[in-house]
């Protein structure tokens, strides 16, 4: 059985200035996880029709976000 995977663009017209090196989905799929090179890890919202908006970014790390993994309760 195949499953169909729409590709989705975590950007507008042009790309973000930082190099995204890791991507998780919430199990609900309405969050998109990014972790950057440059420390960074961005929310982003996604909407059933697959419109992207950005929520948060957040800062701290001190070197590259290379995975990104979730918690369990």
């Amino acid at each position: 059985m195949k499953t169909l995977v729409p590709a989705v663009a975590v950007w507008g017209r042009t790309a973000p200035s930082h190099s995204i090196t890791a991507v998780m989905i919430t199990d609900d799929q309405r969050t998109i996880v990014t972790g950057s090179q440059e420390g960074q890890i961005c929310l982003w919202d996604l909407s059933s029709d697959l419109q992207i908006s950005s929520k948060e970014i957040l800062f701290g790390h001190t070197a590259s976000v290379t995975c990104l993994a979730k918690a369990r309760e």
